[in-house]
């Protein structure tokens, strides 16, 4: 049973990086009437699929991506979208105080119980640890018993071994389609994958149903930190 949160802040580099992870759990959270605020950190300009034949350049796929990305929030019922105009694959760069203020701004502005990003370290893509990282160490600083509750990300080959089973797992049956919907809006990254999928999920295969129906996190522990 999904808990009903004092406001949702979700902290996520790429757009599309929400659709597959935790679409239908923000669209949970909504339904309950629960507050969400997204701050995507770039426009994924540096996303590697750009058609075949091209339907995009590297100039024009920002925008392109940018569309996408309003269209999978208004599919989830998700109306506090911010862009935060960072440049894709550069977060890891990025000066790690700049990085902890810009979290702490946000945690201040919308004050929430329950923050959701990547795990450092078990996110595999430079941008999604280095955003996970700067979260971790903005929510360090607050007072523990102050601190929002953390959901963390992580799907690297070694997470199990490091982290052991996810102790969050949200089945977000009852918004699927919406997930789905989120998937279908970022068409320019998931065009490739979606009749596959639609076509193994409508035969029951039980693998892509694990993966898409259910979303699991794993609750940061403070007496286990990563650094």
């Amino acid at each position: 049973m999904i808990k009903k949160e004092r406001h949702v802040l979700v902290i996520l580099p790429h757009p599309d990086d929400e659709a597959f992870g935790i679409s239908g759990s923000i669209s949970m959270y909504r339904e309950m009437g629960v507050p969400v605020t997204y701050a995507c950190l770039t426009l994924g300009e540096m996303g590697r699929n750009l058609g075949n034949p091209p339907f995009a350049t590297r100039e024009t796929l920002p925008q392109i991506r940018k569309a996408e990305l309003i269209k999978a929030c208004e599919a989830l019922g998700l109306d506090d979208l911010r862009m935060m105009g960072f440049r894709d694959k550069t977060i890891e760069f990025e000066d790690d105080e700049k990085m902890v203020q810009l979290v702490t701004d946000l945690i201040k502005e919308t004050n929430p119980s329950l923050i959701i990003s990547f795990y450092p370290g078990l996110a595999v893509h430079p941008d999604h640890d280095a955003s996970g990282r700067a979260v971790v160490r903005a929510v360090r600083r607050i007072e523990p018993e102050k601190r929002p509750t953390l959901y963390t990300i992580a799907f690297a080959n070694n997470t199990k071994d490091v982290l052991g089973e996810p102790d969050i797992i949200h089945d977000i049956s009852d918004t699927f389609d919406k997930k789905l919907a989120a998937l279908k809006a970022h068409a320019s990254q998931t065009v490739w994958m979606m009749k596959d999928l639609e076509e193994k999920l409508a035969a029951g295969d039980p693998e892509m149903n694990s993966r898409f129906r259910y979303e699991r996190f794993y609750t940061y522990n403070w007496e286990n930190d990563f650094e």
